[in-house]
């Protein structure tokens, strides 16, 4: 039955050729479209890790905190020796201690701001300082002087470089002011309202000797896909130090962000099933023109003894056969596009409406979702085939001989 329908499907050799084509087109952009949402997932991973780190510990209940001394991690020195024995060598340890306050530029215009103060490896500074920072460079560790202001927050207040902007806190355990000299810009989410400093200048002007948080950087875990290994980690950690502190992962620390990730995956596969949707319709008229233009023959058929379900068989098969055909050659073209640009495509589009996304993005796409893709076509054409099978199943034999179109 699988020969008579191949030799069928290719009776009208250019319906047949537009009707796979369309399924071709409908694989090659769902397997672009899924490629491009694996890009922006892992592009907004790596974004957030990078400036948070894969977990973060933070002093107990310190989200409630009203006091920001009950922000502070005390024993940083110790927490960080610790953490180094109980995890990886090639785990890398990011102190940060933040805190709130007001900026002033030396025209007299002012913002509130979320000052950072950071110490982090070498290697994470370059990484940070490349992606980043776009004019100017970051304080050094020991720099106490100098100061990063978001781009965004630099314009409103009409900062520029090498001026001198002051930083006020209150209710803080530090000298409550100090005066910086800005050597950089930066470009990153949430910059409006932010600037970087060393973690030295900021424990000298809000708490000596104390931090806000450490990120823990773990090496291995690159991709959204990566997220699954996190829980064990997490877990032995919560049992090495027990209640102390507060261990949350990236996704914890944010709940927005991670929310809009995972609901990335059903939105496209809504998509994807629309897309499809279409595709089995142009197939089921290709079908069901078909079987209209084969009456007498399938008449014909019948009357020499081929049983009605092996007729809706065959339909079946000329409906996979079409979609398959179309399905690899959309497969072949759609993976050679996602193979390229798996090295790299900008889009400057992302960087200029979501401040601080990367302009460059590589392409990912999962087997799971190569297979997904794979499911939905089998799916479209038994579907599309469903009516015309019918059809050609309730017809009978001396009608559909004296059948004339």
């Amino acid at each position: 039955m699988y020969k008579l329908a191949w030799r069928n499907i290719w009776r009208k050799r250019g319906r047949s050729f537009f009707t796979s084509l369309a399924m071709a087109l409908v694989v090659m952009f769902t397997m672009l479209q899924s490629g491009i949402m694996g890009a922006v997932k892992n592009a907004l991973f790596t974004t957030l890790v990078n400036t948070g780190g894969h977990i973060q510990i933070h002093p107990v209940d310190y989200r409630e905190a009203r006091d920001f001394a009950d922000t502070l991690i005390r024993d940083a020195a110790q927490l960080s020796n610790s953490l180094v024995t109980a995890l990886p060598a090639d785990t890398n340890f990011v102190e940060v201690l933040q805190t709130g306050g007001l900026l002033e530029g030396s025209e007299g215009r002012s913002r509130g701001i979320a000052l950072i103060g950071i110490k982090q490896p070498e290697h994470l500074r370059e990484t940070f300082l490349n992606d980043y920072v776009v004019e100017g460079e970051l304080p050094e560790d020991k720099d106490v002087e100098s100061i990063a202001l978001g781009s965004k927050l630099a314009k409103s207040l009409k900062i520029n470089l090498g001026d001198t902007v002051y930083m006020y806190t209150s209710n803080t355990e530090g000298y409550g002011a100090a005066a910086y000299t800005v050597i950089g810009f930066l470009d990153i989410a949430g910059s409006q309202a932010m600037a970087y400093t060393s973690l030295l200048a900021v424990q000298e002007l809000a708490a000596p000797d104390a931090v806000s948080r450490v990120e823990i950087h773990l090496s291995d875990f690159n991709k959204i896909s990566d997220d699954a290994k996190l829980p064990p980690v997490k877990a032995d950690l919560i049992k090495m130090l027990g209640d102390a502190y507060s261990v949350e992962t990236w996704g914890e620390v944010n709940p927005g962000l991670k929310g809009y990730l995972d609901i990335i995956g059903p939105v496209s596969l809504v998509f994807l099933a629309i897309f499809f949707i279409l595709a089995g319709l142009v197939v089921m008229n290709t079908i069901y023109l078909s079987i209209i233009e084969r009456v007498r023959e399938f008449g014909v058929m019948m009357a020499l003894g081929l049983g009605r379900s092996k007729v809706m068989l065959m339909v079946f098969y000329e409906s996979l056969f079409l979609c398959s055909v179309g399905a690899l050659l959309g497969a072949l073209i759609g993976g050679l596009i996602l193979w390229q640009t798996a090295k790299g495509i900008k889009i400057a589009a992302f960087s200029t409406f979501f401040e601080g996304f990367p302009d460059t993005l590589y392409t990912s796409i999962s087997v799971e979702r190569v297979i997904t893709i794979m499911i939905f076509v089998f799916v479209t054409g038994v579907l599309a085939a469903l009516w015309p099978a019918r059809t050609a199943g309730k017809l009978e034999p001396i009608e559909a001989m004296r059948f004339t179109a």
